[in-house]
């Protein structure tokens, strides 16, 4: 991929679409191409088509996505199968009927069984049944994986997927209804600080486990895959270490600097139980994370306080 290539990044607008951006910039890639949700509807075969013909990109990061968190996937689960399936299916297919010389899909850590093996190997998928809360936003995941390995093994289209572990950093949607457990903790902790609250709740017990990647991680290992990896099996991308969401909200808290008890709502879902990725395939291609949790964080704070005015509720 030379640094004149012509690169769709689809979502750039996102928290992963935008670290990729920067990140391709930083590398010294000239031609990024990007179309707000305005100008290209990715919804909408037509338009995309229309975009293709007219951009005609050798290279695409398919980052566009419907996400959110529990209690986003659990009110609107239509909303996750049915968008994501029309996001992915139009950009595959048209970048492969268009020419497009390599497409990286990134899925998710969801896919995989509610019970899978820990810590979860590549080879776990379709092993055992779903997480029920995000279910639908997994089975379209997955169906966009299975699209890009048909299509390779048909056509010989060179695609390939990566599926991230939870993920954070600067871009995150740090709405209290529709975030992930990360950003919602730190808004939600956040302003308790500011109306000087004693107590604060947090959904679940507390003790289910999560691993967490920082964004700009991800974005250095997408880049990374895209340079150095052709095959048809997904590869994990993560940190190799969890810990518990009492844990993560401890850290989280000291950053923000409140000083409240925390109070685990136990009658609010957990979600999985433990979501810990196996990253030896991805260390033995030559790639691991630098960013450290505490270190990611801190960064991520000091973002949200720049640009609080300016987010999503």
């Amino acid at each position: 991929m030379k640094t004149d290539a012509r690169i769709y990044v689809a979502g750039h607008e996102g928290m992963v679409g935008s670290a990729i951006c920067r990140r391709l910039l930083q590398k010294g890639y000239r031609s990024v191409i990007t179309a707000p949700r305005k100008a290209l509807d990715l919804l909408d075969f037509i338009s995309c088509r229309e975009f293709f013909e007219r951009e005609r990109p050798e290279y695409v990061f398919l980052a566009a996505a419907r996400v959110g968190g529990i209690l986003a996937n659990s009110t609107r689960p239509a909303d996750f199968i049915l968008d994501n399936l029309k996001i992915q299916t139009n950009v595959i297919e048209l970048a492969f009927r268009s020419g497009v010389r390599k497409l990286m899909f990134l899925g998710s850590s969801c896919i995989y069984p509610r019970m899978a093996a820990q810590p979860i190997r590549e080879s776990s998928l379709l092993a055992g049944p779903l997480e029920p809360t995000n279910e639908p936003y997994a089975v379209a995941k997955i169906a966009g994986i299975k699209l890009c390995q048909a299509l390779r093994k048909q056509y010989g289209f060179n695609a390939i997927s990566i599926m991230p572990t939870n993920l954070y950093g600067p871009g995150d949607n740090f709405s209290l209804d529709h975030g992930h457990v990360l950003p919602g903790l730190m808004r939600r902790f956040h302003e308790a600080k500011l109306e000087g609250l004693c107590e604060v709740e947090v959904w679940g017990t507390g003790e289910p486990r999560r691993e967490f990647l920082h964004v700009d991680d991800l974005a250095d290992c997408a880049h990374f895959l895209m340079m150095h990896y052709s095959d048809a099996e997904i590869v994990n991308a993560g940190v190799g270490m969890d810990l518990t969401i009492a844990e993560a909200a401890e850290m989280v808290k000291e950053i923000v600097g409140l000083q409240a008890e925390l109070r685990f709502c136990e009658s609010k879902p957990d979600g999985t139980p433990r979501k810990r990725l196996n990253v030896d395939k991805l260390a033995a291609l030559g790639w691991k994370s630098k960013i450290a949790l505490r270190e990611g964080l801190a960064t991520t704070y000091a973002w949200f306080l720049e640009h609080q005015a300016d987010l999503r509720t």
